[in-house]
């Protein structure tokens, strides 16, 4: 019995010996961090190189569909949209039902002008820093604060300001997490985390290197549920030098909830600073005044 107990403890020493950290497993983690980095800049390589990362705005026109459980309830409606980086945004949403006449941009050439007239189901939607407002046929509204909160997450997560703002702090740490399948597409899967210890997940077409998805976390503050969202690029095209996804798939917690489908884009516009400028006139929660 004695004997028993001796061999049982040696092995436990054994197998704790063989588990401990090693200087190896710490050459390891960097060789992982240097391999992360390294496709992160390759990705940005592909996407364009400095003229990627030098874009000082966006026009982009096309549909827009918004879906509830995977499923839209019409037909999608005529968008444009327009954003200077790194926080300005200004979509425009444009009921026409089924009837698609290209929409003229700043400098576009290649759209039909058309002259149009203000459909009471008109929206804009404008992004100025960390406040929102919604125009709409009543006036200019402060956005919904859920709303609002929901888009600032997901600007904080978005391709745009991981690779030309996340990578670039110092403080940043790189994971390379392996092979994944995006689309039936082999992918290299990259994970970035911050200081506050969020972070964003990156899948490169192991071919093309180009993103195809990107996919981060966030706990529910109210009932403490851990959600998933992510974004999905599909259809790309070289214009002005810059790979441009023409499909975009929004999904949260496994349901699409948003798809958007480009018809033209164009980088570094003329854009009028009034573009994104906007004065609330109205609370659509108070009741209106008596004439």
């Amino acid at each position: 019995m004695h004997r028993f107990f001796a061999i049982l403890l040696l092995s436990t020493l054994s197998a704790a010996q063989a588990a401990a950290p090693t200087p190896a497993a710490s050459l390891n983690d960097a060789d992982n961090a240097h391999k992360a980095r390294a496709l992160l800049d390759r990705t940005i390589q592909a996407l364009g190189g400095q003229a990627y990362l030098n874009i000082q705005n966006r026009a982009d026109e096309g549909r827009w569909y918004s879906l509830h459980h995977g499923a839209s309830p019409g037909p999608g409606v005529q968008y444009r949209q327009f954003s200077r980086f790194p926080d300005q945004d200004r979509l425009e949403l444009i009921a026409r039902g089924n009837v698609f006449i290209p929409l003229p941009l700043f400098g576009s050439v290649d759209v039909i002008v058309v002259s149009r007239q203000k459909h009471r189901n008109d929206m804009v939607v404008i992004h100025n820093g960390d406040k929102g407002y919604e125009i709409t046929n009543k006036g200019t509204s402060a956005q919904d604060k859920d709303d609002l909160k929901a888009y600032l997450r997901r600007r904080q997560h978005s391709l745009e300001q991981v690779l030309r703002k996340w990578i670039n702090d110092p403080t940043m740490q790189f994971f390379y997490d392996g092979l994944a399948i995006v689309g039936a597409k082999p992918t290299d899967q990259v994970t970035v985390l911050n200081s506050q210890n969020d972070a964003v997940s990156l899948y490169l077409d192991q071919n093309t290197h180009l993103p195809l998805k990107t996919s981060f976390t966030w706990r529910d503050p109210a009932d403490k549920q851990k959600n998933v969202e992510e974004e999905i690029f599909d259809n790309y095209r070289l214009m002005q030098g810059i790979m441009t996804p023409f499909s975009i798939t929004r999904t949260f917690n496994g349901e699409t909830s948003h798809q958007r489908f480009i018809n033209t884009v164009r980088y570094d516009l003329p854009l009028p600073a009034s573009t994104f400028d906007a004065t609330v006139t109205y609370d659509p929660l108070q009741p209106p005044k008596k004439r």
